[in-house]
């Protein structure tokens, strides 16, 4: 009897051929490393992807310096037990340096400002293409992404100038100054990672499954406290039973309220969630088009 692939099993062959079709094509890739499940998931693939050789790229992060201490925790003690190469570049080098601006106020993040951080470390490394774990599903500007994914020589991302992709043929031709995005789990969904995570046992930051924390309402939002957020009249803190679905900077990285300590609760919780994903990211509410702005100037 012939053994049919499950559709977990399908996603996971799928993705090791686009992380191996990376390495085939690139000179020096890397892998975008946000300390989230989605790249978590891309670093758990690429090791199986070359395995019993360790990854043969290095992991790149960008440290806002605003980033929870959990994920900070968690890369380095990832990073330290496959033996990887770590790549770290700072936003406050390039607010130091005059390259960025400091935003000011109570909606101030360092967001933005990492997309140029980005391409300046990708610049220094001369990585000619970047691995993340963007999903279609995330948001509609990841929904117009390839596989291989083009940027410009300025790191910048045209919808309009990406490259067919037809019977899993990825073409990563460029001209010198240009690079790649890679994004193996397009097709993936947040349940799909969710339930992989769990099939294969993937060890993940705590900030993904509930626990006691100092919160303030914003609007809709549930933002973890801290001395960087500036608290707005009439709002307060206090403390609540959350969990995070996505993490990115503290200051903007929406949390749910949660009772799911566990990976089975917490795919319970996914499968009836009514809200997107990203819809508690208050990088994403600025406007219609927030993720696709800032993915034409560099970002992830």
């Amino acid at each position: 009897m012939k053994y049919r692939l499950s559709h977990l099993e399908e996603l996971e062959s799928e993705s090791i051929y686009v992380i191996r079709e990376a390495f085939a094509q690139f000179e020096n890739p890397c892998i975008l490393f946000s300390g989230g499940k989605d790249s978590i998931v891309v670093t758990h693939l690429a090791v199986k992807a070359f395995a019993p050789a360790k990854i043969p790229f290095p992991l790149m992060h960008i440290d806002t310096g605003h980033n929870f201490q959990e994920t900070l925790d968690f890369r380095d003690n990832l990073v330290k037990k496959m033996g990887a190469r770590l790549v770290v570049g700072y936003v406050q080098d390039s607010i130091d340096q005059g390259r960025v601006a400091e935003e000011t106020g109570p909606n101030a993040s360092r967001n933005r400002a990492q997309s140029v951080t980005l391409l300046d470390t990708i610049e220094a490394n001369k990585f000619d293409a970047a691995l993340g774990g963007a999903r279609r599903d995330e948001e509609k500007a990841r929904a117009k992404e390839r596989f291989f994914s083009h940027r410009d020589e300025f790191g910048q991302w045209n919808p309009k100038h990406q490259r067919p992709e037809l019977w899993n043929l990825f073409n990563g031709k460029k001209q010198i100054g240009e690079h790649f995005r890679v994004f193996p789990i397009s097709n993936w969904t947040e349940l799909d990672i969710w339930q992989y995570i769990l099939k294969e046992n993937i060890e993940l930051p705590s900030l993904y499954f509930a626990h006691q924390r100092d919160c303030v309402k914003r609007g809709d939002i549930i933002l973890s406290y801290s001395p960087l957020l500036t608290l707005r009249p009439g709002e307060h803190v206090e403390e609540m039973f959350i969990r995070f679905r996505t993490l990115g900077d503290l200051t903007i990285s929406g949390a749910i309220a949660s009772t799911a300590t566990t990976l089975e609760e917490v795919i319970m919780e996914v499968a009836i969630a009514d809200q997107a994903e990203r819809g508690n990211r208050a990088d994403d509410q600025g406007s219609e088009s927030s993720m696709e702005d800032r993915k034409r100037e560099g970002y992830f």
